[in-house]
């Protein structure tokens, strides 16, 4: 078959690895497409896989050739046959219970989901031959996926074992109970021996060459009655493979080929008969002859007719090994007379053994579909059965049957290769590159039917399997990704393990009848299913069409983070179980003992050693995951060896335990659970720890991940911090343990303390400790990250710790700030500034400055802005704690040491603003940078001006840094932009421009001389009055400020009239300030409105003895009452004044133009003295008496004007 089998290597057949399946289908495979009997039947055929060499010609014999006696070559070596001769001339052993699993170990990629059967071919043409023989069929079934296993299971070979060696004894005494109660052995014929010895020495007479037909002259010929096991093809072995009897042979990697478990067939053919893909072993002997290149070799009594059964065997070996040439010998009693070529393609039509290729298409596709549709359980036994003679075909669950009748389970000895294919599958699938989220269900239920074949105790040998396998599911779970349903929104069982088919047919319906037991309920009760009758499976689509059954492995749905890390956690601690148990060690730890909780320890104020402790803690953790360590191959602590498997599943395990815990606490972070999310992280850096005790040089991967922990380690203890008040909740969270914890910690003690990361991980008491180990643990991932390679993760990363970094330094900056702060308000003025102060002042200093230095790194301005907003602060709280007081008690003079301190907080905030760059990159940080710059302006203004410096600064030197530090307030002070601080700036602006205006009238009175000052200095202070009286006006909230610069405006008017000579001056001046006194009426109007409202809510509170709310006015009673008797006073005073210069006017002009306004002065004198004559008046009647005067006086003043017009 030139072109279409692989010649074997020089040293033998080759291991069909995967790779070498792979080089295979490149160099050899073969594919061949034929269409038998008028478009009926399709079949191709590949060869994955042939150790035999390309086709030798075969011998045509001459008539009279006696084949009874053996060729001089017989049963030795043929050169042109390879090293697989006697194999290819048929002299194999029989097809082992185990041949279908050789086949899928070596062909892993087909097994699951491309192909549906993997048998030897000699199965599936007894199969296909089941409706046309009475012989019995006894076949074991196994699924794997959408792909079942055939072998053959001999009955009389199987049961001669069980005698020998037990393995068998269960399967006897379930077929003694079913099927023959009376079975005995039975011997076969010497018909039988002859038949199998006569073709082994055809086809050694038929191999072409010198040697090929020489007989030998002196034969020994032995009685098959009497030594049958002499006779080549009568020679067996026991079906069982011995290596898989004795455990403790098996090696712990699974080898098939060490287990007895070798693919022996001479060819490994995936073929495809119509719609089924099968992967069959074939050992037919293929010559090569005639005008094709390759023929099968039949040898035929000419006195015994072909019937059906033959050509069916014959049509379906040429179909499988793509053998387009049948050659047939015929002989009479081993004497050979003809040879007759038959095309494969007319084999169905041959006289005596015509049969429909349709007909055997269906009962392929029904036998399939039966099997498919009843063998649901992966990891289960089925054996399919039907006795000689009978019509009846039965299906019966082995595995179900062996634990029903027997306590030990395992006895089945298809449980091993059954759970090493099963992983060997979930494996392949795992470790493909491209791997589509639908298989995950399909790989996750191979594993847990793994799992379940498997027993720790009865099967050592295969505990790397349980490991490897409960770690691969917990791989299957996406740790970092939400949990996605499937496409129907349907939950998988836990503990699902079979394949459910297609359900849409009702369980009555015909087509679903024939899998239902038979009538006979004492015959059938115990089968799985059952075919009443051979015939059925002729009849087209008599069951359901393979393409509808579909395995049901929807992976499971886990509604919630935490849901799924347990479950995760759930196989990591399986996994690692099964590690442990199989490391040897005298010292080994004793196992969890649920009942006893591991210690979770908060640590409180007395166990907190300080910041030294601390810094040599990290410093060695970051010593000893440093990449700076020679590799040192020793055991650990367990006794686990390096480079074992041991070794690295535990290392895998551990490291996803790691991960869950990881994904578990940033769960709890966001659902502000900080004592478990603590509980969690500690647990992820505890199995790190024991990862780092168990490898030296971390890799770039794993230094992330520890960054990663570190980092939220730092967010939960901030937040913490930040939360004080809900500690006790927290510290209970904290302590809480589930049994798989302890039971996973368990085993992180067998290789480590697990105290690596205790720095960082306690619940402590002590607020600044907590802030501190913060910032260590942010310092610590920001080291770690810088040793990992820079790639765009890292730098991402490294970015968010900087910024957290950065955050947290803030935090421990304004605790220790706020610290100061409570010092200074509790010491007494007079002791000055102590020790305790100065050492807070440094350290929030240093904290402020070095989380400038990470924002600045990052090139994230505004929350550099912002820290130094808070180090301008600092220094501002640094500048009023050096305020004098002099003996008294009292306020001294504004300081230097004052001036420096409020100078470097200007520094800062204008450090911010440059920062910040423009008002657009950050609306907020910029107005609040603004304002603070504004009052650290307005404050050392007010200060200087309010305790001026006199004993070394000049009043004119003093009141110009007071005006230029108030116009610097009132340039960065915004109070044209709506907001919500809009008021507060107004109110700030009203005051800058009133106290100016006071500096300059008070300037204004103290100066003597110089006429040019004097002017400028009354034109700033009427200025400043104009503008502080409209921004009062604007606000709603200030009457007393309003009328308190109006009285001032009034005294200001005073003293220019007291200059002023003439009268007409001081008549013209009094009359402004007369204006003056009218335009405060809307300040009185506020005042008489907040009297009313305090009025009555202290009446209700009477009402209702209860005194709580009073005081609840936001104005001064006291200020106002010397307001008003100021306002009385000015309003009598100017009142008194304009009657009098009036009156001399009137006596000495004569004009009576002014007698009406001058009465007008008189009634409200008048009234205003009667009403100031009453000391017992109500402030709130007296303030109605004033409003009533304003009134009247500002009516008439109109009225005058209008008529005078």
């Amino acid at each position: 078959m030139e072109g279409r089998e692989c010649a074997a290597e020089a040293s033998g057949s080759p291991p069909r690895t995967t790779e070498n399946k792979e080089n295979s289908r490149e160099a050899c495979d073969s594919k061949q497409e034929s269409i038998i009997g008028g478009n009926e039947v399709k079949s191709t055929a590949v060869v994955k896989y042939s150790a035999a060499p390309p086709p030798a010609a075969y011998a045509r014999l001459q008539e009279k050739t006696d084949l009874k006696l053996p060729p001089a070559n017989w049963l030795r070596g043929i050169s042109q046959l390879g090293q697989m001769g006697a194999t290819c001339l048929g002299t194999s052993k029989k097809s082992k219970p185990f041949s279908s699993f050789g086949m899928a170990y070596d062909f892993i990629d087909c097994i699951g989901n491309d192909v549906d059967v993997v048998s030897d071919s000699e199965n599936i043409k007894k199969l296909l031959k089941i409706p046309y023989s009475k012989s019995h069929v006894s076949m074991g079934v196994h699924r794997v996926g959408r792909t079942l296993l055939l072998d053959e299971l001999d009955i009389q070979e199987l049961f001669v074992t069980s005698s020998q060696t037990g393995d068998w004894n269960w399967l006897k005494e379930l077929y003694q109970r079913l099927v023959d109660p009376k079975w005995q052995r039975k011997k076969k014929s010497k018909e039988q021996f002859y038949q199998k010895a006569i073709l082994s020495k055809f086809l050694y007479y038929s191999i072409n060459g010198d040697c090929g037909a020489e007989p030998v002259p002196t034969p020994i010929a032995q009685p098959a009655d009497t030594q049958p096991q002499e006779n080549p093809v009568a020679v067996e072995e026991s079906s069982w493979p011995a290596p898989l009897r004795t455990p403790a042979s098996v090696p712990e990697d699974g080898n098939p080929q060490e287990q007895g478990l070798k693919n022996d067939f001479v060819r490994n053919i995936l073929w495809t008969f119509e719609d089924i893909h099968m992967l069959v072993g074939s050992n037919m002997p293929i010559f090569g002859g005639g005008k094709y290149p390759a023929v099968s070799l039949r040898l035929r009594d000419s006195n015994k007719p072909i019937n059906i059964l033959t050509g069916i065997d014959y049509w379906l070996d040429n179909l499988m090994c793509n053998v387009p040439e049948l050659v047939m010998c015929f002989h009479v009693n081993g004497i050979v007379q003809r040879y007759e070529m038959i095309k494969t393609e007319d084999i169905p039509n041959l006289d005596n053994s015509s049969f429909s290729t349709k007909v055997v298409k269906d009962i392929a596709q029904n036998i399939l579909s039966f099997l498919k549709a009843n063998c649901t359980k992966e990891g289960h036994t089925y054996w399919l059965f039907k006795a000689s003679g009978s019509d009846i075909v039965k299906l019966y669950d082995l595995t179900t049957l062996c634990e029903e009748t027997t306590e030990d389970k395992y006895q089945n000895p298809f449980t091993m290769p059954v759970a090493v294919l099963l992983y060997k599958v979930a494996s392949n699938m795992m470790m493909k590159k491209v791997q589509n989220r639908k298989h995950y269900g399909i790989i996750r239920t191979l594993l847990l039917n793994c799992i379940k074949l498997l027993d720790k105790e009865r099967h050592p040998q295969f505990v790397q399997i349980i490991a490897s396998a409960n770690y691969m599911i917990s791989e299957l779970f996406q740790l970092d990704e939400p949990p996605k349903p499937d496409e129907n929104g349907s939950n998988l069982n836990e503990n699902s393990d079979s394949y459910s088919e297609d359900e849409d047919l009702p369980e009555d319906s015909d087509e679903n009848g024939s899998f239902s037991n038979g009538s006979d309920p004492s015959d059938d009760s115990k089968a799985v299913a059952v075919i009443k009758s051979v015939g059925e499976l002729s009849v087209p689509e008599k069951y359901k069409s393979i393409h509808q059954i579909r395995p049901s492995c929807t992976f499971p749905v886990c509604h919630d983070t935490e849901e799924r890390c347990r479950v995760v956690l759930n196989y990591v601690l399986e996994g690692l179980k099964a590690v442990d148990g199989s490391i040897k060690k005298e010292s080994d730890l004793p196992a969890a003992d649920p009942s006893i909780p591991i210690p979770l320890k908060y640590a409180d104020e007395s166990e907190c050693t300080g910041q030294k402790t601390l810094k040599k803690q990290i410093a060695l953790f970051l010593d000893k995951v440093g990449p700076a360590h020679k590799t040192v191959k020793l055991p650990s602590q367990s006794g686990m060896i390096p480079d074992t498997w041991q070794y690295q599943m535990k290392l895998n395990l551990i490291f996803k335990a790691s991960r869950a815990y990881f994904v578990l606490s940033d769960a709890a972070t966001t659902l502000q659970k900080y004592g478990r999310a603590l509980r969690y992280i500690k647990l992820a850096l505890q199995s790190l720890d024991a990862y780092c005790c168990l490898i030296n040089n971390l890799s770039p991967e794993v230094l992330f991940f520890l960054s990663q922990c570190l980092t939220l380690n730092g967010d939960i203890q901030l937040m913490l911090a930040q939360n004080a008040c809900n500690r006790a909740a927290y510290q209970e969270e904290y302590n809480y343990q589930t049994r798989e914890d302890q039971e996973i910690l368990h085993s992180l003690y067998r290789e480590s303390s697990c105290q690596a990361f205790s720095w960082a991980t306690e619940l402590y008491m002590d607020l600044e400790y907590q802030l501190s180990v913060s910032c260590k643990c942010y310092e610590a991932a920001n080291e770690l990250l810088r040793s990992c390679d820079q790639n765009v993760h890292v730098i991402e990363q490294q970015t968010q710790v900087l910024k957290r970094l950065g955050n947290s330094r803030n935090e421990v900056g304004v605790f220790y700030m706020n610290q100061a702060a409570a010092v200074q308000t509790e010491g007494s003025a007079s002791k000055g500034i102590t020790m305790v102060e100065q050492e807070l002042w440094k350290k929030s200093f240093s904290y402020f400055e070095k989380g400038i230095q990470d924002f600045e790194t990052i090139e994230d301005e505004t929350n550099a802005a912002l820290l130094l907003c808070n180090t301008g602060r600092l220094m501002r709280l640094c500048a009023q704690a050096h305020a004098t007081t002099g003996s008294d008690l009292k306020r001294g003079e504004f300081s230097p040491e004052e001036a420096m301190y409020y100078n470097k907080a200007v520094d800062y905030y204008l450090k911010a603003m440059r920062s910040l760059t423009r008002w657009e990159k950050h609306p907020a940080v910029w107005d609040s940078v603004k304002w603070e710059l504004s009052t650290t302006y307005f404050t050392m203004a007010t200060l200087e001006q309010d305790y001026a410096p006199l004993s070394r600064k000049a009043q004119e030197q003093i009141e110009r840094e007071v005006a230029d530090s108030m116009m610097k307030s009132l340039k960065y002070c915004d109070i044209h932009t709506e907001s919500a601080r809009q008021p507060l700036c107004q109110y700030r602006a009203a005051t800058i421009h009133h106290r100016l205006a006071s500096m300059y009238h008070n300037s204004l009175r103290n100066q003597v001389g110089d006429d040019h000052f004097r002017k400028q200095h009354r034109s700033l202070a009427d200025l400043h009055y104009n503008k502080a009286v409209k921004l009062f006006q604007l606000l709603k909230d200030a009457p007393c400020e309003l009328l308190r610069v109006q009285l001032e405006r009034v005294a200001f008017s005073e003293f220019q009239m007291a200059n002023q000579s003439s009268n007409a001056s001081k008549l013209k001046t009094l009359s402004g300030a007369l204006d003056i006194i009218v335009n405060s009426e809307c300040s009185f109007q506020l005042i008489q409105s907040e009297l009313s409202c305090a009025q009555a809510l202290l009446e209700n509170c009477q009402a209702r003895h209860d005194m709580s709310e009073n005081d609840s006015s936001s104005l001064n009673e006291e200020e106002i009452i010397n307001l008003v008797n100021m306002f009385e006073a000015r309003l009598s005073f100017l009142l008194f004044q304009l009657i009098k210069l009036l009156t001399s006017k009137r006596k000495s002009s004569g004009v009576s133009d002014d007698r009406i306004i001058l009465k007008n002065y008189k009634h409200a004198y008048s009234t205003l003295l009667r009403a100031t004559a009453d000391k017992d008046v109500p402030l709130i009647q007296r303030v109605e008496v004033i409003l009533s005067l304003l009134k009247q006086l500002s009516s008439r003043s109109s009225v005058d004007e209008t008529g005078s017009v």
